[in-house]
């Protein structure tokens, strides 16, 4: 009865490892998410094909998915990086957005997303966009929380989680640049920098 006990004990100190490790850790196949949706007449733009704003729309849906089920709480979307419309979406196709965790950092979540439009009519499937969402977490009292880890299973989740850190370090001195250059031009607008371009000054400096 005694060594029954304990291995009673012992299988329910496992399991509690398990749990905990789960939460703590969640693979990246945890949380991925797909969403498909027809791309009706609707939707269009004044020049026939689907409004840019209606696939940022259904982009940041799929990545609020993604990002709350690996966090398992609300999630906000903070900020998007290259949204390039490589493809035109035409009316009629299917559209299917393909996000995973590409990333975790303490309460943030970098949301790698794949857009793919499918043409049944003359069969051509093509790669319209891929996007990339940053998503912070949100505990009940509506502050920043602490996500699980990302487990890497294989070398192609490895590679997007350093990819993810890169653009990371080169987004930051970006900002700094920017910054440096906005307080430049706040003190003086030099000719000779616009010369080249396509407008106009119509003030003294």
């Amino acid at each position: 009865m005694k060594d029954e006990s304990n291995s009673v004990f012992f299988l329910c100190k496992i399991l509690t490892i398990i749990m905990k490790d789960e939460t703590e850790y969640r693979q990246v196949s945890y949380s991925r998410t797909t969403l498909t949706e027809l791309m009706i007449p609707a939707y269009a733009n004044f020049g026939g094909k689907i409004h840019g704003g209606i696939l940022l729309s259904l982009m940041d849906k799929v990545a609020y998915a993604c990002a709350s089920k690996h966090a398992g709480c609300y999630c906000v979307t903070v900020s998007v990086e290259n949204v390039d419309f490589l493809q035109p979406v035409e009316v009629g196709e299917m559209v299917s957005m393909s996000a995973s965790v590409n990333y975790v950092g303490n309460t943030s979540m970098v949301v790698g997303i794949k857009v793919i439009s499918e043409n049944f009519k003359i069969g051509t499937v093509k790669h319209t966009n891929t996007s990339y969402f940053t998503m912070v977490a949100k505990g009940d009292d509506g502050k920043p929380t602490k996500v699980p880890g990302l487990i890497l299973e294989n070398k192609e989740e490895a590679r997007r989680f350093v990819e993810a850190m890169k653009r990371k370090e080169l987004h930051a001195p970006y900002k700094e640049e920017l910054r440096k250059v906005r307080l430049m031009l706040e003190e003086d607008v030099n000719h000779g920098i616009l010369e080249s371009e396509r407008c106009k000054l119509t003030f003294d400096i």
